[in-house]
């Protein structure tokens, strides 16, 4: 269940929201007039969330390489690699 909060408590109680962050891993929720208005994180699950995001990227350019045929066998790829590591 997602941990959800006023602007004020934000504002009054930093420290103990801060706490939470990092403790748990998981973003708070400040809620302005009622509705939602943003998330609060810790550095590190911004860094973790940032670098997932990044990987399903790389993913995703690896298969879009795939389906436009952008390929090299493995046999080719090693031999490469066997060839520099000589020089």
């Amino acid at each position: 269940m997602p941990k959800i909060r006023s602007s004020a408590d934000l504002r009054n109680n930093y420290n103990e929201i801060s706490n939470f962050c990092h403790q748990y891993s998981e973003p708070v929720f400040i809620t302005k007039n009622g509705k939602g208005d943003l998330a609060v994180l810790s550095i590190e699950a911004y860094e973790k969330l940032v670098g997932r995001f990044e990987l399903y990227g790389l993913l995703q350019n690896g298969l879009d390489d795939i389906s436009a045929g952008k390929t090299v066998a493995s046999e080719q790829v090693m031999s490469e690699i066997r060839t520099r590591r000589q020089k």
